[in-house]
């Protein structure tokens, strides 16, 4: 069976919404457009307070090549633009708008009909792609259009498709892959054009059987394009990982998917881009899971971007009263929030709601040099080490150690029997490597 061969864990699945078909949420009364949701410089203002604006109007353009464009997700007044605390836990900019009907920009096929002829140039699906906003949409949201433009002297073997969603809890790239096969599909192919390949491989865990076989049965219609299931295995996920598990492949430390050939984009992302390109269609909107093992009516939710999270809980039956934390994510690399009124943006795959017993922190113990986190680590890191180094504030040895090869899967600290805080140590010392690299270069 396929995969990954340094470390992993298998942490309880939880699935519980995998069966749950994609449901529309209802467009708020008011949303927070947040106007960085993106990795890279953030996009310059382009309304002002006062305007009117329509879904899918931009109202914040690139600046710089690592950048992206924002739309409306709604149509309405902007009644200020002004900083709001984001999923990260700081104020940022955004742009807040009061609904007003759903009046849509001219030029938006909103059909059912699928359009599978592509009609444009690969230059064409960049720039497209850049215009409408496409970022990753399995986390990371880095600009989709920085991927499609590879660096001189390199060129791309495969297109490898993340559907692994080894994250526990989040099941919106299973539901998508299910209910939206042949747009994934055909992004697939979009991408496979503005990239010069012939070969893509689909990898999914094999706890999403019905994904398999659906993507499999279509994918005989479009050239070029392979489904492979993979083990159950966290964090298949990861870039890296799913390279090594589906073209036996390392990516060099401190390098790129495509140093081996390889560019990855997830699930979520290759539908973004098929009604981007086909559609005419900015990123908007995406499919969400509100889940929690409490919750009286979880599931997956179409949801426009600038939604509050409180939104989404009321309408999967409210916020539980065992609720000890609400997780932007799921819980190996989500992160808590304080406050249900933070907005969805294009990253947010779920919202996991953890009952208080599951979500307290355990008393910490001293390390007794056991070894599991390095067992379990999938980049081969010695995160005791790293740990003890971030905690004397040692980090030069940490870049040394090479810290910033950390994916910041959470395993180590899943694993650790002393319940030791590894990944917020490593993490720490990652953001002051960062600020060592930058004094060196001024």
């Amino acid at each position: 069976m396929r995969t990954f061969r340094l470390g992993g864990i298998h942490p309880p699945d939880n699935k519980i919404t995998a069966g749950s078909s994609i449901r529309e949420l209802p467009v708020p009364e008011q949303v927070s457009i947040p106007i960085f949701q993106h990795i890279g410089a953030p996009p310059k203002i382009l309304v002002e307070r006062g305007a009117e604006i329509k879904v899918g109007e931009p109202i914040a353009s690139s600046e710089g090549f690592i950048s992206a464009f924002i739309h409306s997700s709604v149509s309405g007044k902007v009644i200020k633009i002004d900083k709001v605390t984001d999923i990260s836990g700081y104020k940022r900019m955004a742009v807040v708008v009061k609904v007003d009907g759903d009046s849509w920009q001219d030029g938006i096929d909103r059909s059912p009909e699928l359009k599978k002829e592509i009609k444009i140039e690969p230059q064409e699906i960049i720039q497209k792609v850049l215009q409408m906003g496409i970022v990753g949409m399995g986390g990371a949201t880095f600009p989709t259009h920085v991927k499609l433009s590879l660096p001189r002297g390199k060129e791309a073997d495969y297109l490898l498709v993340n559907g692994a969603e080894c994250e526990p809890y989040l099941t919106s790239d299973h539901i998508l892959m299910v209910e939206r096969t042949n747009e994934i599909l055909c992004g697939i192919s979009i991408m496979m054009k503005a990239l010069n390949v012939e070969k893509a491989i689909i990898g999914i865990e094999n706890n999403k059987p019905d994904a398999i076989a659906r993507l499999t049965e279509c994918a005989r219609d479009f050239k070029g394009i392979e489904v492979a299931g993979m083990k159950v295995k966290y964090p298949q996920g990861g870039e890296k990982q799913l390279i090594k598990t589906l073209i036996d492949r390392e990516v060099p430390s401190g390098g790129l998917p495509i140093d081996v050939g390889a560019v990855v984009f997830n699930v979520g992302t290759m539908f973004a881009v098929y009604e981007a390109i086909q559609k005419n269609k900015p990123l908007i909107e995406r499919v969400v899971t509100i889940t929690g093992k409490d919750m009286k009516d979880p599931g997956n939710f179409m949801v426009r971007i600038g939604t509050p999270v409180s939104s989404l809980v009321e309408a999967a039956g409210g916020l539980p009263e065992s609720t000890g934390k609400v997780i932007s994510g799921g819980p190996m690399m989500g992160k808590a929030l304080n406050s249900l009124d933070v907005p969805i943006i294009k990253g947010t795959s779920g919202v996991t709601l953890l009952p208080e017993a599951e979500s307290s922190r355990k008393e910490i113990q001293n390390c007794i040099r056991c070894s599991k986190c390095v067992t379990v680590c999938p980049m081969g890191l010695e995160p005791y080490l790293l740990m003890a180094l971030g905690e004397r504030e040692m980090f030069e040895r940490m870049e040394d150690d090479k810290a910033m090869d950390c994916i910041e899967c959470g395993s180590c600290s899943y694993i650790c029997p002393s319940n030791r805080p590894l990944l917020d140590y490593i993490r720490l010392g990652k953001v002051e490597i960062n600020k060592l690299r930058r004094a060196r270069k001024n």
